[in-house]
């Protein structure tokens, strides 16, 4: 239990907080726009998932899409102040939740989601925080360890899935060579021409996705290079195929010191220097040229 809960310092929250957030308004402009077509789309396609018809969410009607998503750009905005942190928190849960009902209700579901949910979830839970805060916090702790495990069990569930779907003959299967021949890239092309290796990428990737649950047994020092592989693995597959996993990869950064990284500060220091440098060589400027006419002054 201690595991679950070991604190974490609240301005790590408040970093992730916003980067979730400003995500959330992100993903309906560039990622998901296309679910706004859904307010088009005749009623008797829709499909909902199981948890849609467990709590009789309603058909998406033109009102409803167009609702949604205006109000979830607006809301998520003002959550990424880490204003009303509990009230905006569980709204934008709510209204995304709803956005990703409506997404997938249609035929096709991403799993690239889930960590993102995990932590629009848990986020309300925790309260205020404050950027640069280095209280520790427990309940902050909860909330970036269940969105990492969240996070793990996407890959360790993939891999269920695919021996589930594809038997144990996966590896060997020509699903790659099928993601490139539908999306794939120049760089894709260049790999897929050498003998076995996408069979090998197979077998490295269910290997991956099998062996993910023990970044939990890393020690902590080292696990920022897990957490790199677990990005270059991303890079390497939008490189190749276009898949980006965009939502997947904000809900990673729960294994991040996000807490360091504050551009806010680094603005201002760099504003502050900029106006401190302008200052001492307006004052050089000025001494100089008294200088410079006292001479003058003194010659004459």
């Amino acid at each position: 239990m201690k595991w679950l809960f070991a604190p974490v310092p609240l301005g790590r929250i408040a970093a992730f907080r916003t980067l979730v957030y400003l995500f959330v308004a992100a993903d309906l402009v560039i990622f998901t726009p296309w679910v706004r077509s859904h307010a088009n789309t005749p009623a008797e396609l829709y499909r909902p998932l199981l948890v849609g018809r467990l709590l009789h969410l309603p058909t998406p009607t033109a009102l409803i899409v167009h609702s949604v998503f205006w109000a979830l750009i607006v809301l998520a905005l003002a959550a990424a102040t880490g204003r009303a942190p509990r009230l905006l928190g569980w709204v934008v849960f709510a209204l995304y939740f709803e956005w990703m009902i409506i997404a997938m209700s249609y035929g096709k579901v991403d799993h690239d989601r889930v960590g993102l949910l995990v932590a629009l979830a848990v986020l309300p839970t925790i309260g205020r925080a404050r950027h640069g805060d280095k209280t520790l916090s427990e309940k902050g702790g909860w909330a970036l360890r269940v969105t990492q495990i969240a996070v793990i069990c996407t890959y360790f569930l993939a891999a269920w899935a695919k021996l589930r779907f594809g038997g144990v003959d996966w590896p060997t299967s020509s699903v790659l060579a099928q993601a490139i021949v539908r999306r794939g890239t120049w760089l894709a092309d260049q790999i897929a021409v050498i003998p076995g290796l996408l069979i090998v990428a197979q077998f490295g990737i269910m290997a991956f996705e099998l062996c993910s649950p023990l970044i939990f047994l890393v020690p902590q020092r080292w696990r920022w290079a897990v957490v790199t592989y677990f990005y270059s693995f991303h890079l390497m597959t939008f490189a190749t195929i276009t898949i980006s996993f965009a939502p997947h990869l904000v809900a990673m950064t729960s294994f991040l010191s996000l807490e360091k990284v504050r551009p806010i500060v680094w603005v201002r220091r760099l504003l502050g220097r900029s106006a401190y440098a302008g200052a001492v060589g307006g004052s050089r400027a000025g001494t100089g040229g008294g200088s410079r006419a006292g001479t003058v002054l003194g010659r004459e």
